[in-house]
């Protein structure tokens, strides 16, 4: 008898799950977060990817040019301290004072500075992977005024002028790519590199300047050109009393960073950008000169960013992030269908049509990887939302609802589309489209007779009660 009475429960328990609706959405819920785990390895698949495409890009920039930081240039001027030390005389037996000379540099930027910078862009790709490369041309030229020692009180006879050198600070040696000549008072002078070998920048130096071009007597003006191999960004540092910068570039994309925001900017013709900074020495927080040591400047920098927006595999990472909704909105249309049409969907069918939805992340991924994310989008949508429209019909038996599935999963797909497409308006847009969703939900759903779950249990147990008869 006991085992006749398990038989019976477990045959009402099993008929109430296959007709009970809570019993349907409580397994297309315990679906639903099953497929989270396929859709979080895809996230670790897309993050291993994209480790390995910043190690080739971060490879291919080092062989063509890293980020540029510039200032310069500089006055470099020695000058003699004097430093008493008392000694003991052995032979004497007596204390002698003893002077000594140390060679010491003072340090002092130039009175105007403006710099105007041409930079172009290029495309690299190694087998999947691409980044973007530039080259810049940099013109600059200004004057220095006449250095003054008198803060220091060091006097003019312990200036070593003979001696004075111009110094131009940057990063990126390597992606140098035209000799350095100053031209200082109508002389040109070369440029020797003087690497530090730590965090601090590289110096290019110039050989000793002439007496008749050394700034002591009166203002002298200098030029000086750079072409650059670079990526990244461009920096420079407001040196110059009074610093004006010009930079244009074909790139779209442009990010305007550092300590200063721009004066002026614009869109060109050809979709690149044009943008100026006017500094004056008393927007900075540095002196115009110093004695004994260099400070580093490179908090003070300001340029420009080259930035790819959203690459493919950021662009795919953020549809995965869609991932849950796109699975639980699907699941919930075929559970609506299931429920207003009284069709039959098996657990199963859930199951295969959730793969479905995980394979176009798979799709996604791979072929974004040989051309653009727009495509790879399209190639896998269509090819997802084709495979389960035809699923459909021979599940629902009725092309009305296959076409409702159609267009329900190439409405959803577009939208995440747009979102993903988007950058500032990305969460408004999104948020407005759930509230829609929500509202169709809500009236779709208004005609289901939840009451069905309490009764059908009486009703599944007095039919099994008359086939146990």
């Amino acid at each position: 008898m006991e085992i006749h009475q398990t038989e019976k429960n477990s045959k009402k328990l099993a008929a109430w799950f296959k007709s009970s609706i809570s019993a349907k959405f409580i397994i297309t819920g315990i679906l639903t977060l099953l497929l989270m785990i396929p859709l979080s390895l895809i996230q670790d698949l897309i993050a291993e990817r994209e480790v390995r495409q910043k190690s080739v890009v971060s490879e291919l920039n080092d062989k063509w040019g890293n980020e540029i930081l510039l200032y310069g240039p500089i006055l470099k001027v020695p000058y003699k301290t004097y430093q008493e030390t008392v000694v003991f005389n052995e032979t004497t037996q007596e204390t002698e004072k003893k002077q000594t000379t140390q060679l010491k540099y003072a340090y002092f930027f130039p009175k105007t500075l403006d710099i105007n910078t041409d930079v172009k862009t290029t495309a690299k790709k190694r087998n999947n992977f691409e980044t973007t490369v530039f080259t810049a041309d940099i013109a600059t030229s200004g004057s220095f005024e006449i250095p003054d020692f008198s803060l220091k009180s060091i006097a003019n006879e312990d200036i070593v002028w003979d001696k004075a050198t111009l110094e131009i600070k940057t990063t990126n040696l390597k992606g140098l790519k035209s000799e350095v000549k100053l031209n200082l008072n109508g002389n040109s002078y070369s440029f020797e590199t003087k690497a530090n070998g730590n965090s601090e920048l590289d110096a290019l130096e110039s050989s000793y300047l002439a007496l008749e071009d050394v700034p002591n007597t009166t203002t002298r003006s200098f030029d000086f050109k750079l072409t650059y191999n670079g990526s990244k960004s461009i920096r420079f540092v407001p040196i110059g009393k009074v610093t004006n910068v010009q930079m244009t570039s074909d790139w779209k994309h442009p990010k305007h960073t550092g300590s200063f925001i721009t004066q002026s900017k614009r869109t060109t013709e050809n979709g690149g950008f044009e943008a100026n900074w006017k500094l004056l020495h008393t927007n900075r927080s540095f002196s115009q000169q110093y004695f004994k040591v260099l400070p580093n400047l490179n908090q003070y920098a300001f340029g420009t960013d080259f930035i790819i927006p959203l690459n493919e595999y950021q662009q795919s990472e953020r549809a995965v992030k869609y991932g849950f909704l796109v699975i639980g909105l699907t699941f919930l249309v075929f559970f609506l269908i299931q429920t207003l049409s009284k069709i039959s969907i098996h657990p199963f069918q859930y199951l295969m049509i959730g793969i479905a939805l995980i394979m176009f992340y798979t799709l996604l991924i791979s072929i974004s990887e040989h051309s653009s994310f727009f495509k790879a989008y399209l190639i896998a949508g269509i090819a997802v939302i084709v495979m389960i429209t035809l699923y459909s019909k021979s599940i629902l038996k009725n092309w009305k609802f296959t076409l409702l599935i159609g267009s329900s999963l190439s409405a959803l797909y577009s939208f995440i589309f747009v979102i993903i497409q988007m950058e500032s308006y990305a969460l408004l847009v999104g948020s407005i489209g759930l509230f829609i969703i929500l509202g169709i939900v809500m009236y779709v759903s208004r005609k289901i007779d939840w009451d069905f779950d309490s009764a059908q249990p009486t009703h599944l147990e007095s039919q099994l009660t008359t086939e146990n008869s």
